[in-house]
């Protein structure tokens, strides 16, 4: 079973001002892909905040960590950032997954500064702030997911035979 956290990073949700629905469309996926979401955070654009939420869902052992919103130009974008600071891996394949395909949807995918990386057996991906860009991106990396976290967990010791 991979357990899976949800953070969105939003100043105006974090705050009651704007309702959260990009965290829910994470939550739909995972749960359609017969994962165990164990956490939903919602935390404002504070690259402080974010570190700290990332770690604390780490080291509570989360499979996957998914983000949502902080990626772009903005001045308080700062979820790449708080997500190299705590990554001790790079896991850039995902990213440049989810930029090369939705540059065929959209130029404004340039934009993306989204990130991936390991931190202990939790692997941590950004993903956009919209809904749609949420749903379509996951769908873009959702095969190599399940992989990537058992070789987390050491389930996978031979990936010449998966």
């Amino acid at each position: 079973m991979i357990t899976v956290a949800i953070v969105t990073v939003s100043d105006r949700s974090s705050r009651g001002e704007r309702e959260d629905l990009s965290g829910p469309e994470i939550r739909s996926w995972a749960t359609a892909h017969g994962y165990e979401v164990c956490d939903e955070i919602i935390v404002p654009d504070d690259l402080l905040e974010i570190q700290q939420c990332l770690i604390r869902l780490a080291d509570k052992g989360a499979n996957l960590i998914l983000t949502t919103g902080g990626t772009g130009f903005a001045p308080r974008d700062n979820t790449p950032e708080a997500t190299r600071a705590v990554i001790e891996k790079e896991a850039p394949g995902f990213a440049e997954a989810m930029r090369a395909r939705s540059l065929a949807i959209t130029p404004h995918a340039m934009l993306s500064r989204a990130v991936s990386g390991i931190r202990g057996k939790s692997l941590i991906i950004n993903l956009p702030g919209s809904p749609k860009a949420v749903r379509e991106n996951l769908g873009f990396i959702e095969k190599a997911i399940p992989h990537a976290v058992d070789l987390l967990k050491s389930q996978v010791t031979d990936c010449g035979t998966v």
